[in-house]
């Protein structure tokens, strides 16, 4: 039985997750139909938009994604704090940028009088969208609903259009999420869609290095910070350069037409991580085939499943021999 989706998701353990959507039919999502020669590349087009909008709405940042051709990758990072710190207004005006919401809450946003016996359920309205706001199952379904609704009807034809649930993995500490983001980041790379990851289109490797050509970051991602200091910004907790030289470098070395080598710059990022070139290599080609639940070192993973009550660690061998 699947394990419920509240257990997985745990920000208690961990404000990062790697979600990933399948879609169900024998038809790509993207890309050309080989049976029906039919193309639905736009639909790439789609998927990424909607998720940089829905970044946007949601107390919810993007790290990573990848659009395939049957399947998306994202990698989330869940910001409960900013979720609280909206007022009223702001979590209803957010709220309605998706949904109609109710006649209670469009009054509210219209600024018409409320009733005081109409006060207690407005509050308990609105609390309940706060926390939907800064929850990743309602992300993901703001996602992959609109994008079932538009591919039914381009298809003519009714159903499901991704699979029933969307994967979703705790990446316990920095080695983790940084292994995973590369591994998002050169998905088309490995499946040979792309030659470099400047190239791989609708991924969020070619957004971040056509904004760094203009001396910037893609506001709709969540931006590199730099090392760890004192009243440290919000942000992933390492320099910018290094990581697309680290994914550059990496591409590189895995496309096995290719000579290439992991530069002293990429090195210095994983001896930080404590992560050895060959295990960052094997982490960057095959995360999902290695782990299929929580990611991370001995140490966090013994936390997160004595915190959630496992006795079996799932993927324990891979994590000690990979993250040491």
């Amino acid at each position: 039985m699947p394990i419920p989706r509240k257990q997985l998701v745990s920000l208690a353990d961990t404000p990062y997750y790697h979600c990933v959507s399948r879609c169900v039919r024998r038809a790509f999502l993207c890309g050309s139909d080989p049976y029906s020669g039919e193309s639905y590349e736009h639909r790439r087009r789609w998927v990424e938009s909607r998720a940089l909008e829905l970044a946007r709405v949601f107390a919810i940042d993007i790290c990573a994604y990848a659009v395939m051709s049957n399947h998306a990758h994202l990698v989330l990072r869940v910001d409960e704090a900013e979720a609280q710190q909206w007022s009223q207004r702001d979590v209803v005006e957010r709220w309605h940028q998706l949904y109609k919401g109710n006649l209670l809450t469009q009054r509210f946003a219209r600024g018409q009088a409320i009733a005081p016996y109409e006060r207690d359920t407005l509050d308990s309205i609105i609390t309940e969208y706060r926390r939907r706001l800064a929850d990743i199952s309602w992300f993901m379904r703001a996602l992959n609903e609109p994008i079932a609704r538009q591919a039914n009807q381009e298809d003519g034809c009714t159903g499901r259009f991704w699979e029933g649930r969307f994967k979703s993995q705790a990446l316990l500490d920095e080695g983790a999420l940084l292994a995973c983001m590369a591994y998002v980041d050169l998905n088309l790379v490995r499946a040979k869609m792309a030659k470099t990851p400047e190239t791989s289109e609708h991924t969020s490797i070619r957004l971040r290095i056509a904004a760094a050509h203009k001396g910037e970051q893609p506001k709709e991602l969540l931006p590199f910070i730099g090392n760890e200091r004192q009243q440290m910004p919000k942000g992933l907790c390492f320099n910018l350069k290094d990581y697309v030289s680290l994914v550059d470098q990496t591409g590189r070395v895995i496309r096995k037409n290719k000579r290439g080598c992991i530069s002293s710059n990429a090195e210095d990022v994983l001896a930080r991580l404590n992560i050895p070139t060959e295990n960052w290599l094997q982490l960057t080609t095959s995360f999902e085939q290695l782990f299929t639940g929580p990611v991370g070192a001995t140490k966090s993973l013994d936390n997160y499943c004595r915190h959630h009550k496992r006795r079996r660690r799932h993927g324990a061998t891979a994590c000690r021999a990979l993250f040491g």
